[in-house]
């Protein structure tokens, strides 16, 4: 049996430059999928899954948010812990020029400018999170504790259920 081949990506020479270790998992990408298929595809529970939201704040200023995929952000909340009047998610396109990731693909790792990395807090209650490897169809597996100690997220209490 032929072994897979999995794509270097920005997110995975991130990832490799600071000694995290990680799994990879390349799943079928469905268009407009989201978590739910690929939690499907990987046979694990969609909870585990966290995507990567791209946000700006009422004066253009883009940020990350990472949240359980089975849950939704409250923007308002958010706005509220973080002091700015209000936040938007970013066009694809606006998401991708922050991020030089498409979107479906988009990795907290190895963006292409730097930006405050917001964490939902009950994802450090996680024994192991899949998150974007940069690449539409590929997830990688690896401890929220790596995920902190790599992106130094400021914790937020801002999911919806």
């Amino acid at each position: 049996m032929a072994k897979e081949k999995f794509p270097v990506t920005a997110a995975l020479r991130f990832l490799r430059q600071h000694k995290i270790s990680y799994e990879s998992h390349l799943y079928s990408y469905e268009e407009k999928g989201g978590t739910a298929a690929s939690a499907r595809e990987l046979g694990v529970d969609e909870h585990q899954v966290i995507k990567t939201l791209i946000f700006e704040t009422d004066e253009k200023v883009p940020l990350i948010v990472l949240m359980h995929g089975d849950r939704q952000v409250s923007a308002k909340q958010l706005a509220r812990e973080i002091g700015a009047r209000s936040l938007t998610p970013c066009s694809p396109k606006i998401a991708q020029k922050h991020t030089g990731y498409l979107v479906g693909g988009t990795s907290p790792f190895g963006c292409r400018k730097a930006m405050p990395v917001y964490l939902e807090r009950t994802i450090m209650a996680l024994p192991c999170i899949y998150i974007n490897g940069g690449k539409r169809g590929f997830l990688v597996s690896l401890t929220p504790q790596s995920l902190q100690k790599v992106l130094s997220p400021i914790m937020v209490d801002v999911a919806i259920e």
